[in-house]
């Protein structure tokens, strides 16, 4: 029988493991940042139509929930730790800080999206310099940046003229 503890958690050389780590872990910060401001959108929209940009802005929390899920679990099933404690996510994120209190439906919008465009700049990074690191972990930013340019089209549309 195996010794689990003495099999190491992964096969893949910890140059590649902490390079993955350090391409995906600002992408999990950002989601988590996404995630908590769309959230907080979610309860302060007002005006043309609140209720259909109301429930899409749940889904936007849930699919950032999921995508910073999935980014994390691949550090994680690496042999890394990784750190989007709220007090981290607040100290680290590159999304901009949502305005507080309610708000007008096109703002609340335009804020998340610039949220959204903000988590992409880190996705992309982590799918140009994953792609010759480690091509499991650059399927997994491919994912979440499909993921979210859809989330910021269904945005969009409510906004466009």
């Amino acid at each position: 029988m195996t010794d689990v503890k003495a099999v190491p958690q992964s096969s893949i050389d910890p140059d590649v493991t902490s390079g993955v780590a350090q391409f995906l872990t600002p992408v999990v910060v950002d989601l988590q940042a996404l995630a908590v401001d769309g959230k907080q959108a979610h309860w302060h929209v007002r005006g043309p139509n609140f209720q259909a940009v109301h429930e899409l802005l749940d889904e936007v929390v849930a699919h950032a929930q999921e995508f910073a899920d999935l980014a994390a679990e691949r550090v994680v099933a690496l042999g890394l730790p990784i750190d989007a404690r709220i007090q981290t996510v607040a100290k680290k994120t590159s999304t901009p800080a949502l305005k507080e209190g309610f708000q007008q439906s096109d703002q609340v919008i335009a804020q998340v999206i610039a949220g959204i465009d903000a988590t992409l700049k880190n996705v992309h990074t982590a799918i140009d310099e994953l792609d010759a690191l480690d091509q499991a972990s650059q399927d997994v930013a491919i994912e979440i940046a499909r993921g979210l340019e859809k989330d910021r089209w269904f945005l969009f549309a409510h906004i466009a003229g």
